[in-house]
């Protein structure tokens, strides 16, 4: 059971709104998206977004060679115990269908996040000597911030200084044993904490406590997800999505079965913007969004042979987009001018998507224009609080993205009257600045008293 379907106190009762997502409850907002948004950057932040994870294991004497063959990585039988990797997914056409985190539990058994249903497919269908089952009793907190690992260190009270980005260390909270890793999608120094669901109200309580000194702020699902975009973090159902809607694949049949359906997703109520019209324009290789330095061609894989093709020049590449602000309250006026003028799609969300009340997954993306050709794909357009700027990631035609240059976003739904909406091509990742996680050095980071005596 999730943290999010069993009983808990704070988790659910301090959240302003809540929302519905697929079999479980969110909270979907605290104290607004600017509050929450900011403490990020500035203090630190505390969500259960990701408590919605399909977790499964993976475990026997095919594991590896599974996961060799399913996944564009490095060899997995390299792996050292309890570290962990970015896995990718791809089809035969090299697009990703799949992509989340992963941790080699033992030799021959791994834990993966977000791979699932689809990694469930293979384990069931290739023939392999090995076994897998989803993982029900699991709770996933992500505490992010630059104040995190002080807030952590005081929850846990041990020593977590000694962390690089991407590792993990197991340390006992609340008479229970917890996985910590370094890792969040602000781009800000950020953590995720997992244990037995039985203790997590507990230690979501523990550490809500120790990070009041510091300013912790509880994260709904809405800041969540606005926090990819200026952390150049792109993402599934956000910046791109899987092309397995699609018949006649039974990787698509199951995958809907499995995960869409029950979440009462479909390809109408998934996708829209400008870019709506065609849904390749939604699906991405891992160059386009600059993961290709991940893809590994010592093994034969799934996609292996398409992605050779593009390794060498890869034709996209994923950008960050200023969105002019003069361009924007052209739009946003619109639906003041009267009832002669149609107004253009409302702006005015910090992040494009669902809201508390609709449908859950709902991935907006425009076209991108230079003199009026089409050069990519602008998606995920979200208020960044902290440069007061509207910003999107774009994946565009490698040649364009130099930064600086102006393009256009068209605003607006086919069927609806669109605009072309200035944007400048910005620094990629956006936030790069001293708390970066993956470079960040928290020797910087005093160590507690309680650690030195």
């Amino acid at each position: 059971m999730s943290i999010l379907q069993a009983g808990n106190s704070k988790i659910l009762e301090n959240a302003n709104l809540t929302m519905p997502l697929g079999p479980f409850t969110s909270p979907f907002d605290y104290t607004g998206p600017k509050d929450e948004f900011l403490a990020t950057r500035k203090t630190a932040s505390i969500g259960c977004a990701l408590s919605i994870s399909p977790v499964y294991d993976v475990y026997g004497p095919d594991a590896v060679k599974l996961l060799n063959y399913v996944s564009v990585n490095r060899d997995y039988g390299k792996m050292k115990i309890n570290s962990l990797r970015h896995t990718i997914m791809c089809n035969e056409e090299g697009l990703m269908i799949g992509h989340g985190a992963l941790i080699k539990l033992d030799e021959n058994h791994f834990r993966t996040y977000w791979l699932a249903p689809l990694l469930n497919y293979y384990v069931e269908n290739l023939g392999m000597d090995v076994q897998g089952h989803m993982i029900q009793d699991e709770y996933f907190f992500q505490i992010d911030g630059p104040k995190s690992l002080e807030i952590l260190e005081k929850a846990c009270q041990c020593d977590l200084h000694g962390m690089k980005f991407a590792q993990r260390q197991i340390v006992n909270i609340a008479g229970s044993e917890m996985s910590i890793m370094r890792l969040g999608m602000s781009g800000n120094l950020a953590y995720e904490v997992h244990g037995p669901v039985e203790k997590g109200e507990e230690v979501y309580d523990l550490i809500l406590e120790a990070g009041k000194e510091f300013g912790i702020k509880q994260q709904g699902y809405r800041t969540y997800r606005m926090n990819h975009t200026p952390g150049g973090y792109p993402n599934q159902y956000l910046h791109f999505c899987f092309p397995l809607m699609t018949e006649g694949d039974p990787r698509s049949k199951y995958y809907q079965e499995a995960f869409l359906n029950p979440w009462g997703i479909t390809t109408e109520s998934l996708l829209k913007g400008s870019c709506s019209d065609n849904h390749e324009h939604y699906y991405a290789t891992p160059y386009d969004v600059n993961w290709g330095d991940l893809v590994n061609f010592e093994y034969d894989f799934i996609g292996k042979e398409a992605l050779q093709k593009i390794a060498n020049n890869p034709p996209k590449t994923v950008v960050t987009l200023e969105w002019d602000p003069d361009d924007i309250g052209k739009v946003f006026a619109s639906q003041f001018r009267g009832t002669e003028v149609e107004p253009f799609d409302a702006i005015e969300k910090p992040l494009d998507g669902f809201e508390w009340n609709e449908r859950p997954t709902v991935v907006y993306a425009w076209k991108v224009l230079l003199d009026g050709k089409f050069i990519g794909v602008a998606s995920a357009k979200t208020n960044d609080y902290y440069s007061k700027r509207m910003i999107s990631l774009a994946i565009i035609d490698k040649e364009f993205a130099v930064e600086g240059n102006e393009v256009a976003v068209l605003w607006g739904s086919p069927g609806s009257p669109q605009v072309e909406i200035k944007a400048k091509i910005a620094k990629f990742p956006y936030f790069n600045e001293e708390f970066r996680n993956e470079k960040f050095d928290t020797s910087n980071i005093p160590v507690p008293d309680f650690l030195n005596r």
